[in-house]
């Protein structure tokens, strides 16, 4: 929708992207599931995207205020990753952009896809870090609102006292994922375990691991089964676990990057989800497709593992047992009431927090109350 195509009464949103991720954005993504969900509430949403990789910085900035226009009761979302604003993870950059959009009266929101700090013992990672972690309280204080994924209070650098931030899980970028729950499962097919996108370098080599030492477990109790790798990282990864897996009676299907509505397809005819992609969260969106798709999802609790994730059908590695996810998805493959149980916790809380129509509403009740509490 072009701005002057806006009727009066509409409430303007622009979500503002940085660099983008390839081979897929799950953050533009997210945007325009966003924004397709919203706009029945009386919202407009617009993407924008601040061309700083392209064209600098200082040009990227001027392009931004020569299309901002009256940006008076504007709302701005910032889609916050620490590599959408910098090359190197160093985002204080960010900072100036939501200056520039309040020096112009917009209403600005942070939307912190990434609420953590990187990592590292280096000293150029400690640096990096202490910058994030700047910027990302410096952005918490600028903003009128802060959308955060995982609830504020386990957030380290979240300060107690913050009254601007709601908590927003993220939802399945993939379209119409109920469609997968009517779906009929693959007659004559052992037990099939989807593996949704996976890291790349050495913490890609790790899930790999992961995903082998599980499956050479589940196939001494309940063989044969059926690996399908799909997502990001898969064509690499698939291709280990192919060789990891050989002699064993599992079947390793590797598809690849696939079309949204694809993904829906290939989830619906799997029986259960093995997510090792570090510990399951309201912001890892490729465990919510799995659940946005009906199935029961293996994962490993951890820091920010909490509701409403743990009231979808999640089956959760022992604290004590966090290295072997093999036990968990023997449980759930070897037990169909179980598993059903677990599907059906999942379809309940696609419907009630994680599907896109519900996400708009609490966007929309955020600004809404946003505004009432304006001085």
């Amino acid at each position: 929708m072009q701005k002057s195509d806006i009727p009066s009464s509409t409430q303007r949103c622009v979500a503002l992207l940085g660099r983008k991720d390839e081979p897929t954005d799950a953050v533009e993504e997210y945007c325009q599931h966003l924004g397709e969900a919203i706009s029945s509430l009386g919202f407009s949403f617009e993407l924008q995207r601040v061309r700083w990789l392209e064209i600098g910085w200082q040009a990227a900035l001027g392009e931004l205020e020569k299309t901002l226009g009256n940006a008076e009761g504007s709302w701005f979302f910032l889609q916050y990753t620490a590599l959408a604003w910098s090359q190197r993870g160093f985002s204080h950059r960010a900072l100036k952009i939501l200056k520039l959009l309040r020096r112009n009266g917009a209403r600005c929101a942070v939307v912190f896809h990434d609420a953590e700090a990187y990592s590292g013992a280096r000293m150029i990672d400690k640096i990096r870090r202490a910058v994030q972690l700047r910027t990302m309280q410096k952005l918490l204080r600028l903003a009128d609102l802060a959308v955060l994924t995982i609830p504020p209070e386990i957030i380290p650098w979240v300060p107690s006292a913050s009254h601007n931030c709601v908590t927003i899980p993220v939802g399945a970028n993939v379209p119409s994922p109920e469609k997968a729950w009517s779906q009929a499962k693959l007659s004559g097919q052992p037990p099939t375990i989807a593996v949704f996108s996976l890291s790349d370098g050495s913490a890609g080599a790790d899930e790999v691991q992961l995903v082998a030492d599980a499956l050479h477990y589940a196939v001494a109790q309940t063989n044969p089964l059926r690996l399908t790798i799909l997502g990001r990282n898969s064509d690499t990864s698939g291709k280990q676990l192919r060789a990891l897996l050989a002699g064993t009676p599992v079947q390793v299907d590797i598809l690849g990057l696939l079309k949204p509505e694809e993904v829906v397809q290939v989830l619906g005819s799997c029986d259960v989800m093995l997510f090792v992609r570090g510990p399951i969260s309201t912001r890892r969106s490729s465990a919510v497709a799995g659940i946005a798709c009906g199935l029961p999802v293996v994962g490993r609790a951890g820091w920010e593992t909490g509701p409403p994730l743990t009231q979808a059908g999640i089956a959760l590695v022992p604290e004590q047992d966090q290295g072997r996810f093999g036990p968990t998805l023997v449980r759930v493959l070897s037990d169909p009431p179980y598993r059903a149980e677990l599907a059906q916790r999942s379809r309940q809380a696609q419907e009630r927090y994680f599907s896109w129509r519900a996400i708009a509403a609490q966007y929309a009740e955020a600004l809404q109350t946003n505004v009432r509490n304006d001085p």
